[in-house]
């Protein structure tokens, strides 16, 4: 038998919180988007003015800046949607493939920087004028990237924004890049006022080492996005998350652990193996208790635990036999293991519904007898006794019967019983023909169970050799402390 619970996003925020930061990353992306287009407008003009290759790569890795800008103010205005029919784990993957798609920008923009710049350094096709514009423009331009960055990381670490982490990375990489522009203009500065002939390569090594940095970054976004979108998570996640997972307390073993990503989400699928003797309501508490153990390793993460019964070490051969019960949907009492003359046998009560045939009834508990034998192999014999499970609901009379003499036969056969203190509440009812009698009985609170079975038992069967009327008998055993409150 396997049962799946899916459990809600422990630490999910509030619809409110939800879209003030949907709001906060699409403020950061336009603000960023709008800062792409005003240097990418100022490169390029510089760069056409002075001639250098540098610039103007810089200028086009400025265009795929902008580019990119407006692809994460897409994906941020997207991912964020919730789950519809179409998109039942949500919008979120949208993130990872702006920044693909970003990537592959970014290379295209590298194999046109690098075939210009291998012209130049062959042909010398190009005379750079020399100017402070260009100059400024740059160093504005490493201002206005390092402002970019500061915020697009607070964001994004905020958010857990795939897109935004890209882009604040981008842009960090950018100002390296732009660094390497500079220092080729001064290096080609240089070689002309001083008549250094080689320097006239620097601009165009410059536009290549801009280049490189652009290809190596464009790998490692390409990298990670590829890797979401293909569902990919760190081994080292994983593992922590069944270590994590495997010590709640009842968890027998971690079968099966999955995980993915979609934008800031994750999604986490287990399957746990847990005692088969453990009920619904335990089962339920210890998927609780798991999915908070997820949420410990990936924060709100929409978590879906499956659970399979097993058989686990400690089992007694009382919990093996009920376990078989369990299976057949039935419940059983009064459970025993006898050892005569070296066999083992069990004996055990069976409830099984009281309009079912007696044939139909034999056959199921003979049916359940071999499974028992099957599941408990150290058991020689099994006898059971069959007893009617009520499948109706009793309808009693609007009046309760004080019956002064069955009272004071219940009275006289606690008497005669040692451990009873006494018995109290005691309340007739009469259902149909049937008496029946309920009462609170006070045993010494040390008292062993099997003890105040025993002393329950023998008075039930005092009290009905004196009052046989009596068809049931209901007997609620309490401690004397709970008594004198």
């Amino acid at each position: 038998m396997t049962s799946a619970v899916s459990s809600p996003r422990a630490t999910e925020p509030p619809s409110s919180s939800l879209a003030a930061i949907s709001a906060e990353k699409r403020r950061v992306a336009l603000l960023s988007m709008v800062a792409a287009a005003v240097m990418t407008v100022l490169k390029l003009a510089a760069g056409l003015l002075s001639g250098s290759l540098g610039v103007l790569s810089d200028a086009a890795h400025s265009g795929l800046d902008l580019a990119g800008s407006a692809l994460t103010f897409f994906s941020v205005n997207v991912s964020d949607k919730p789950a519809d029919e179409d998109h039942t784990y949500g919008h979120g993957k949208i993130e990872n493939l702006s920044a693909f798609a970003e990537a592959g920008l970014m290379a295209f923009s590298c194999m046109w920087i690098v075939w210009e710049a291998v012209a130049r350094i062959i042909y010398h096709t190009v005379n750079l004028h020399h100017s402070l514009w260009p100059v400024l423009v740059l160093v504005t331009s490493i201002v206005v990237d390092r402002w970019r960055s500061r915020q697009l990381r607070a964001v994004a670490l905020r958010t857990g924004s795939p897109a935004l982490a890209t882009d604040a990375f981008h842009f960090a990489s950018d100002i390296w890049a732009t660094l390497a522009v500079l220092a080729g203009l001064l290096a080609t500065w240089l070689g002309s006022r001083f008549g250094i002939a080689a320097l006239q390569y620097a601009d165009p090594c410059a536009a290549i080492l801009v280049s490189l940095l652009i290809v190596r970054m464009a790998f490692r976004l390409g990298h990670e996005a590829v890797g979401a979108l293909m569902d990919e998570i760190p081994a080292e996640t994983r593992r922590r998350l069944m270590r994590e997972v495997a010590r709640v307390d009842g968890v027998l073993a971690v079968e099966r652990a999955r995980v993915r990503r979609a934008g800031a989400g994750y999604f986490a699928d287990l399957t746990l193996a847990l005692p088969r003797r453990f009920t619904f309501e335990h089962s339920g508490e210890l998927v609780n208790a798991a999915t908070a153990a997820v949420h410990r390793v990936l924060p709100g993460a929409d978590v879906t635990i499956h659970t399979i019964p097993r058989e686990s070490r400690t089992e007694s051969i009382f919990d093996r036999v009920r376990a078989v019960a369990a299976r057949n949907n039935v419940s059983v009492h009064d459970l025993s293991v006898q050892s005569r003359h070296g066999r083992m046998q069990i004996e055990l009560h069976v409830e099984i519904d009281e309009n079912k045939k007696l044939s139909e009834a034999h056959s199921f508990v003979t049916a359940m007898e071999a499974e028992i034998l099957r599941n408990v192999p150290e058991i020689d014999s099994v006898l059971t006794h069959i007893e009617s499970e009520p499948a109706t609901i009793e309808q009693p009379d609007d009046f309760i019967i004080e019956d002064r003499r069955i009272e004071l036969a219940l009275h006289a056969a606690a008497a005669g019983i040692h451990d009873i203190i006494d018995v109290h509440a005691i309340a007739v009812g009469r259902t149909r023909e049937h008496i029946s009698v309920t009462c609170h009985c006070t045993l010494p609170d040390d008292l062993p169970m099997h003890r105040v079975h025993e002393a329950i038992t023998e008075l039930e069967d005092r009290f009905k050799l004196e009052c046989p009327e009596v068809y049931r008998v209901t007997i609620h055993p309490e401690p004397v402390t709970d008594n004198t409150r």
